[in-house]
């Protein structure tokens, strides 16, 4: 069986974005029929996860600057998320 979102795997964050947010407003005026409302969520859900892991895949790239007591930069280490 093929993933029929599996074009979103590709996607860049912006562009998934983007589209979500298209998704939403078409939800939002509520004048498409209610099969295609449950393709628009499938696929906004799908959209979703996509933007969730590549924030995720950015947080983890995240690092924070490591100053001396001079104020210069000393080099960097992982950000710590609270």
């Amino acid at each position: 069986m093929t993933d029929k979102h599996a074009d979103i795997a590709a996607l860049p964050f912006e562009k998934a974005m983007q589209e979500l947010e298209e998704i939403v407003g078409k939800l939002e005026k509520a004048n498409v029929s209610l099969d295609e409302s449950v393709q628009l969520y499938e696929r906004g859900e799908a959209l979703k996860r996509r933007c969730d892991a590549l924030l995720r895949e950015a947080e983890a790239r995240i690092e924070k600057i490591t100053l001396g007591a001079d104020g210069a930069p000393t080099g960097a280490s992982p950000l710590d998320v609270e």
